[in-house]
């Protein structure tokens, strides 16, 4: 049952685009993203992490953004259980796409582990974009290989380039991660909601700056999108009935009235 309505909810094989598109397409993301990895590991490599933590963090972890906000707390001075605390709160957006990706992807059981290393935001929206169950696939595969491999390949680079020039603060490449984030972040912001979301995070996050440790302004920025949710939740009931009102109104209007 599970997998007819997978099947029933990407629709039609043979409504699909060329294999070639879908290749083209989703080497565009992973080279695009994967090479902000360099920015990485000059991030990490700044904040004091090895060459080999650095390289760890981003073969085993791979989030992106949780990393960033792992390294950037630590470079603060955070507590490091307070640093990837926040990073997991970032991450767990990855398993939430995880299922709806499960379904549209239908992976043989053995496969699922190795494949929920890849779930993550570009590989998601590549996969989300495909019609079929035979272009999900391949979007989702080629973006994750691609950005997994050059992400790695550019954190190694960034981290021992980081350690061969010295104080990466000298070089203003400790604000090449954030701006990396911002970059990625930015074109996704699309509605009202969104933006706002954005604005009453970064005016949480640099006004509790001065007053709590180091990486807890982050948690506490989190919180910009259950307050968002919760108002528009109160706005939404009133403009439902509103709306229902004036149909009502039409349908009254619309009908056939009597002769008297």
């Amino acid at each position: 049952m599970a997998e007819q309505t997978a099947l029933a909810d990407i629709g039609s094989e043979d409504t699909g685009k060329p294999d070639a598109a879908v290749v083209r397409d989703a080497l565009g993301v992973g080279i695009a993203v994967g090479l902000s990895g360099f920015a990485f590991g000059v991030t990490s490599a700044g904040s004091g992490l090895t060459v080999l933590q650095t390289c760890a963090l981003s073969f085993l972890v791979f989030t992106g953004a949780s990393q960033f906000a792992l390294v950037g707390a630590l470079a603060a001075g955070g507590n490091p259980l307070t640093a990837a605390a926040g990073a997991f709160f970032l991450g767990v957006r990855n398993a939430f796409y995880g299922l709806r990706l499960s379904q549209l992807l239908a992976l043989p059981r053995a496969v699922r582990p190795f494949a929920a290393q890849w779930v993550i935001d570009e590989t998601t929206a590549v996969a989300l974009a495909q019609p079929t169950r035979r272009s999900v696939r391949i979007g989702f595969t080629v973006t994750g290989l691609t950005l997994y491999v050059l992400w790695n390949l550019t954190t190694l680079l960034g981290a021992v380039g980081a350690e061969a020039i010295g104080d990466t603060d000298a070089w203003g490449l400790d604000a090449a991660g954030p701006a990396v984030f911002l970059a990625l972040l930015a074109p996704m912001l699309k509605t009202t909601t969104e933006r706002a979301v954005a604005g009453v995070a970064v005016l949480l996050g640099l006004g509790l700056l001065p007053v709590l440790p180091a990486g807890v302004p982050v948690l506490a920025a989190a919180l910009a999108a259950p307050a968002a949710l919760y108002l528009e939740g109160r706005r939404s009931p009133r403009t439902s009935g509103d709306l229902k009102t004036a149909d009502e109104l039409k349908t009254a209007n619309d009908a056939p009235r009597e002769d008297r």
